[in-house]
């Protein structure tokens, strides 16, 4: 939808084209942006060029639109971390880890990464340790694919074809149109499960976590040796994985007052 561009300060410019620019599920071009903010085309482009400078934005590839730069992006984790790490989402992650007896984590898309944000581990001694902060690769893990079949099918397809697909496992989903099937099966069922394709023996489940726009913002999966969760015993707790994603949905947007 058009914003307002007529603020009064160079400030509040810089920040309307920020917001429109984030909002779009696809590159925006300058002559676009000047368009819905009522502003002369040479100033969203000055504008640009600045946001640009600071790594605010970024020209996507092959586009003359732009997009959240790296900056920007890690501005984004920040603040997604801190809406993480606070005592009532760790106690939603420690009520789940009980009641499911396996590890649950917390992660959002990052590129072609996934970036774990918070993660309560399991009392078994056979767990896959990772901390938050690490990151995996987004075409072979649950929250990875998850959050890529929560993109629209053009931003879906894009960042697909873009990623490196490097093999992992024997399971390992490397062919694109394959994974785009796949992502296209995960969007329709709300859940995505990695069998194996990260790492030879674990498995996981993931689930959206949604915005109070009922937009994805990050993702929550558990994950456990498949000698002692199977894939098909995991969906058996997927109730239980959707209520928590829910109810950390609703934290995080209660702790922004949204």
């Amino acid at each position: 939808m058009p914003r307002d561009g007529q603020t009064s300060s160079a400030l509040g410019k810089a920040i309307t084209v920020l917001e429109t620019v984030i909002d779009r599920t696809s590159p925006v071009s300058i002559g676009a942006l000047a368009m819905w903010l009522g502003l002369p085309k040479q100033t969203v482009h000055r504008i640009v060029r600045q946001l640009v400078d600071e790594g605010l934005l970024e020209r996507a590839p092959g586009s003359d639109g732009y997009t959240a730069g790296r900056r920007l992006r890690r501005l984004s984790e920040r603040t997604m971390e801190q809406s993480l790490q606070t005592a009532t989402v760790r106690a939603i992650l420690q009520r789940l880890v009980g009641a499911l007896g396996e590890t649950c984590n917390v992660g959002m898309l990052d590129g072609p990464e996934v970036i774990y944000l918070e993660r309560v581990e399991c009392d078994w001694p056979l767990r896959m340790q990772l901390q938050p902060g690490s990151r995996v690769p987004a075409h072979c893990t649950g929250i990875g694919k998850m959050l890529l079949a929560s993109l629209d099918s053009r931003s879906r397809r894009r960042l697909v074809e873009s990623l490196p697909l490097q093999t992992f496992t024997e399971q390992t989903i490397t062919d694109p149109n394959r994974l785009l099937d796949e992502l296209k099966n995960i969007r329709r069922q709300g859940y995505a499960l990695n069998d194996q394709e990260n790492t030879t023996g674990m498995m996981g489940l993931a689930v959206p976590i949604r915005g109070h726009d009922g937009n994805a913002i990050a993702g929550l999966a558990v994950h456990a040796p498949v000698a002692r969760l199977a894939p098909t015993a995991a969906l058996t707790k997927l109730s239980q994985l959707q209520s928590a994603a829910e109810d950390i949905g609703t934290a995080i947007t209660n702790e922004h007052g949204g």
